[in-house]
């Protein structure tokens, strides 16, 4: 009965207030009357408070007002600015690795197909989930077009619902080429899932936009070195290599 006396005052007053002010999402400080202590009270029905923008802010120059706008970027610009950031280009790339060569930066999503010019020619990649990076060094033992696909039995261990067994074609998650890697169980190939490409999504294989991987297809032959920097390689010469055209 005590302790129903002594927090009377105090829920009595929450409830008054939850009545009078029901869009107080600062919260409202009280006071324990046994121990004089203040605390800070949130009602259950008070708007929560955003944690920051859901979207980052960018700034342009307003020439007809003369002055730096803060706005806020849509959803359609987030999307067209990752897919320019991993669009196709010619970059510079001052390297001793040979003409010819595959150099796969997991950490940045990026592939470079390293040209005679000291220039080079990066994609975007979409790369092994955590879990399922690697790196080290093979060589491109096999190339397919809209090759078929048979899932590992690790895979569909994990994923029971996989076919044993898919032809190739616009459906299928290797897409409309593929680089075999060595003895290994990973590959380069396309995807039909162009959304996944600036991400780490996959079991370990390098994923590239099927229009890129046609191109990337055309360029390399059978014994092409592939140098693929997975976590905890040292990315300092593939830092100095590149340079602005």
């Amino acid at each position: 009965m005590r302790a129903k006396s002594i927090l009377s005052p105090v829920l009595g007053f929450i409830a008054m207030v939850a009545l009078a002010a029901p869009t107080m999402a600062a919260g409202l400080q009280l006071t324990d009357p046994r121990t004089g202590e203040a605390f800070t009270y949130r009602p259950s029905f008070a708007p929560r408070e955003r944690q920051g923008p859901e979207r980052p802010q960018y700034r342009f120059f307003d020439t007809s007002k003369k002055e730096w706008v803060t706005y806020q970027a849509s959803r359609e610009e987030m999307r067209e600015r990752h897919r320019m950031k991993f669009a196709r280009a010619y970059v510079g790339f001052n390297t001793s690795e040979p003409a010819g060569t595959i150099i796969v930066d997991t950490a940045g999503r990026y592939l470079y197909h390293v040209n005679r010019d000291g220039t080079a020619v990066r994609y975007g990649i979409g790369v092994g989930r955590e879990g399922f990076t690697w790196s080290g060094v093979e060589r491109i033992t096999r190339k397919a077009e809209w090759p078929d696909w048979r899932p590992p039995a690790e895979m569909r261990a994990r994923q029971p619902g996989l076919p044993e067994w898919m032809p190739g074609g616009p459906e299928n998650p290797l897409g409309a080429r593929a680089l075999y890697l060595g003895s290994t169980l990973y590959r380069i190939h396309g995807t039909h899932e162009d959304e996944t490409i600036g991400y780490a999504v996959s079991s370990g294989c390098i994923r590239m936009l099927n229009e890129d991987v046609v191109d990337l297809y055309s360029r390399v032959k059978v014994g092409t070195e592939v140098v693929v920097l997975g976590p905890g390689s040292d990315r300092s010469g593939l830092m100095a290599a590149l340079n602005p055209l």
